[in-house]
């Protein structure tokens, strides 16, 4: 007797660090979205700048955020700030989230500011960084544009809050 596979409706075949390696949801638990009533989910994009080679982490936050609501694209591993930029540009995100655990951060944030500003979208997204961040360096990371910075062991229900409070707050502002 064989046994039947059963899917997640979000799941979908994928290739492991592939930058089309992506969450997004195919259908919200509670039903289709209406577009005439329901306002759009915030597009998160993620990604793992530089040779940062462990992802488990990220991955647990695209998960618990899509959960959320917000709709994620997982950009995988090794990916350059100018691919982020990109594809944040392309799909219209309102948050760009980038994890990091090399060491690295102050360069590779320092490299997808300014690609982000070449193509003219600071303040449209919120810049996000996650991972090992010693408290020392929240400055320069905030002098040079990132809104957020957590550490690891940041709470998951935390990083959802900030995102919905600041782009609550944005929506007010405009």
């Amino acid at each position: 007797m064989l046994a039947q596979l059963t899917l997640h409706p979000i799941a979908r075949p994928r290739q492991r660090n592939s930058p089309a390696a992506c969450y997004t949801p195919a259908n919200p638990p509670d039903g289709p979205r209406n577009p005439m009533t329901t306002p759009k989910p915030p597009k998160v994009i993620l990604a793992k700048l530089g040779l940062d080679g462990h992802d488990r982490g990220v991955k647990v936050i695209a998960k618990a955020l899509e959960k959320a609501g917000m709709d994620v694209v997982y950009m995988g591993m090794r990916v350059t700030p100018e691919q982020v930029a990109d594809r944040a540009q392309e799909e219209d995100a309102d948050v760009i989230g980038v994890s990091l655990l090399s060491g690295a951060h102050k360069p590779l944030m320092a490299k997808l500011m300014k690609a982000v500003e070449e193509r003219e979208m600071r303040g449209e997204a919120l810049i996000l960084l996650g991972g090992t961040v010693p408290d020392a360096d929240r400055g320069a990371l905030a002098e040079i544009g990132v809104d957020g910075v957590f550490p690891v062991g940041s709470s998951l229900r935390d990083i959802e809050s900030f995102i919905n409070e600041r782009l609550s707050a944005r929506e007010e502002r405009r």
